[in-house]
């Protein structure tokens, strides 16, 4: 159930969220005419650009996980770390994962070796003062952070066809370089790519690369098109868009107004540039209206549904924080009234054995802070508990009681159950030195156990459990005491 607090919360939230977008959506319609250019340049084209990088990421997922697999998989670093025999072996399986994923080529190059292996065999070896291996090196060399890149390369194996490369970083099992491996696909993949989106979009679409030459385009792309410095309209801009990883321009372009937007596409080393023409954009204004209202829509509903599970898990932190005990990870005093209610509720359900509860406490606890120091009596009493945590059951708990005194509530267990169990708890202390800063602390504790009886309140149960505890301090400590009948 959400408490009032968040209620309030989410619901001034999704006001002011429903509110803002609607608002914004609405003065866009109203507005949209009179500002087309603004709204073009400022909105729909950088959103165009932003969607067709997401998708052009998105397309290359498949071949990075293929990559992934080929870098994390056993066999082929095995293989390498065996000192690369029989070399036919890893061409077939790069042939394998060729023809399994439908990949233009797949490779492997051994860091120690320097061998390129490919699915046609062994290639060639690479070498820094090639200029054709100058990636290898790069990708060797890239922060640890950092487990593979994407490049367009002429591919060799292929007579020097435009491929996309991963390249992916293969590490041993105690995290050394040696080698790298990963896929190609053909880049005319991504000339197809483009064409889909100016279907999609009706946007014009191309790529340049940092010297403004056409390297992928649309269908529609008016000529000249081999450079953005030859094209009309956009030559007298060219530099400044290479000079910027984005930009947004107007320009003519024989009877046409065209807006464009630019951004730099880092895994391509590539610029991407969108163009709209005016007209098409004034028959979509409607349509757009809806296509934002709706976006707007699925926007404010992953941001409540996000917003909802932040404030909840937050609350329940929070709830948790409450209950329990910082330094040993035991639940305080808070929860215990409620969990000792619901036990007396289940009991009282089900029938069956009693439960029982256990008071400890450590002996000489301030003879250990005032020999070994506090910080030595807080790891004594983290390690107590979670030594105690690993003998009593799952559906038991433990409370900090106080200081040096716990409380264990032991569900179903009758007193002489409990009994066994404190006494197994107190053996298992006893037999286990704490250490502490290369120093030994030998523990011992003193226990009380007391069965819950028929409509005793939790105050009652755990003073007959103290008076045993007691009891066993005054018996000589290190023992466990029975809480008395009557």
């Amino acid at each position: 159930m959400i408490l009032p607090d968040k209620k309030k919360v989410m619901l001034v939230f999704s006001i002011i969220l429903i509110a803002g977008f609607l608002l914004t959506s609405l003065v866009s319609y109203y507005t949209s005419r009179a500002s087309l250019r603004a709204e073009i340049r400022q909105n729909e084209l950088p959103l165009t650009s932003d969607t067709i990088y997401s998708e052009i990421q998105r397309d290359l997922l498949r071949p990075i996980f293929i990559a992934s697999l080929m870098a994390n998989d056993t066999f082929l670093r095995d293989w390498v770390l065996d000192g690369e025999k029989n070399p036919d072996t890893v061409t077939r399986y790069l042939k394998e994962i060729q023809k399994k994923y439908d990949t233009f080529t797949s490779f492997f190059v051994s860091d120690k070796t320097k061998i390129y292996y490919q699915s046609k065999g062994m290639l060639k070896t690479v070498n820094k003062q090639a200029t054709r291996d100058v990636w290898y090196f790069r990708l060797k060399n890239l922060d640890a952070d950092t487990k593979y890149e994407i490049n367009i390369d002429i591919d060799m194996a292929n007579n020097d066809a435009m491929t996309i490369f991963i390249n992916y970083k293969m590490l041993d099992y105690q995290g050394k370089y040696i080698g790298a491996t990963g896929v190609g696909l053909r880049a005319y993949a991504v000339q197809e790519l483009i064409n889909t989106y100016k279907q999609r979009y009706n946007r014009t679409i191309y790529f340049v690369d940092k010297q403004g030459k056409v390297t992928l385009d649309s269908s529609d792309l008016p000529g000249p098109r081999d450079s953005i410095f030859s094209m009309p309209g956009i030559q007298s801009f060219a530099s400044q868009i290479l000079a910027s990883p984005e930009t947004s321009r107007t320009y003519t372009r024989g009877d046409q107004t065209i807006h464009l937007n630019t951004r730099f596409i880092p895994e391509f080393k590539w610029y991407l540039l969108v163009e709209q023409p005016e007209d098409a954009a004034i028959k979509e204004i409607n349509r757009a209206l809806a296509v934002n209202l709706l976006a707007c829509s699925l926007i404010t509903l992953i941001v409540l549904t996000l917003t909802y599970t932040v404030l909840t898990a937050y609350q329940k932190k929070i709830e948790k924080m409450a209950a329990t005990d910082s330094l040993t990870g035991a639940y305080n005093r808070t929860p215990l009234e409620i969990i000792f209610d619901e036990t007396v509720k289940d009991w009282k359900r089900k029938g069956g054995p009693v439960f029982s509860v256990v008071l400890l406490d450590l002996d000489h606890f301030k003879e250990i802070n005032d020999t070994f120091g506090h910080p030595a009596g807080d790891e004594v009493l983290k390690t107590l508990v979670q030594t105690i945590q690993q003998t009593i059951r799952q559906s038991d708990v433990i409370f900090r009681w106080g200081g040096e005194e716990f409380l264990l509530l032991l569900k179903e267990c009758p007193p002489a159950e409990a009994c066994a169990t404190a006494e197994m708890i107190r053996e298992k202390i006893k037999a286990t030195p704490f250490q502490f800063e290369d120093r030994t602390i030998n523990v011992t504790i003193s226990l009380g156990v007391a069965g819950y009886r028929d409509m005793e309140t939790r105050q009652s149960i755990t003073s007959r459990a103290d008076k045993a505890m007691y009891r066993a301090k005054q018996n000589g400590r290190d023992r466990t005491e029975m809480a008395l009948e009557g």
